[in-house]
């Protein structure tokens, strides 16, 4: 019966999670972009909540995406304020409320995407360094959809125009880093809700690189 029940939930927590961003994603190519676009932080929030929701190994879940949040926000204030680690740029409005110049919702995107993709990297293989790579991996394909538009979205811009080799680099580096910390916490596999929102978050950008570049 438990395990209906969490099954019954892991499915309308999918469900919720394609609503919002297909209503999203609709809402920007055909609708009023700035609007579904200002409620990007409300779909952020809800997907990270459901995640951590559906988690098999609660405890330790919430633990890292704490790890990844504090990681992630004290990096990218370094970049914002000093230009080290990703390079020189700035953050729009569109994600909220700031730290330092950071979007506190940049922390919770670090989290999820940790999550999302080292859940995924643990279903396609068990040796401990080949988790890293992959997680790494689908994280930097990831930041790859996501700068070209990021500035159309009103998420972030480089000084440079164009997000540079550094950022790139310090995707990785921080990517390792986060992923290695994941796996020596030996957390339980995630159910199927990981490949669903990293799957939607490919969809999402793919769809806005389409629409903004073509």
């Amino acid at each position: 019966m438990l395990k209906n029940r969490y099954t019954s939930f892991s499915s309308i927590s999918i469900l919720v999670i394609w609503t919002f961003h297909l209503s999203g994603l609709l809402g920007i190519l055909y609708g009023d972009s700035k609007w579904f676009i200002s409620a990007t932080p409300l779909n952020l929030i809800i997907s990270l909540v459901l995640l951590l929701l559906n988690s098999s190994d609660s405890n330790k879940t919430i633990m890292i995406a704490g790890i990844a949040f504090i990681i992630g926000m004290f990096t990218e204030i370094l970049g914002v304020n000093y230009g080290l680690i990703f390079g020189t740029y700035f953050y729009g409005e569109a994600l909220g409320p700031k730290l330092l110049g950071v979007p506190i919702l940049i922390g919770y995107n670090w989290a999820m995407v940790l999550i999302i993709t080292a859940s995924i990297a643990q279903k396609i293989n068990k040796n401990f360094y080949t988790r890293i790579f992959l997680g790494v991996t689908l994280m930097l394909f990831l930041d790859l959809l996501i700068e070209p538009v990021a500035p159309d979205l009103d998420f972030w811009i480089f000084d440079s125009g164009i997000a540079p080799i550094q950022n790139y680099l310090g995707w990785v580096f921080v990517s390792f880093l986060l992923h290695f910390i994941y796996q020596k916490l030996k957390i339980k596999k995630n159910n199927n809700f990981s490949n669903h929102l990293y799957f939607l978050q490919i969809l999402f950008f793919v769809l806005l690189l389409i629409k903004f570049r073509s």
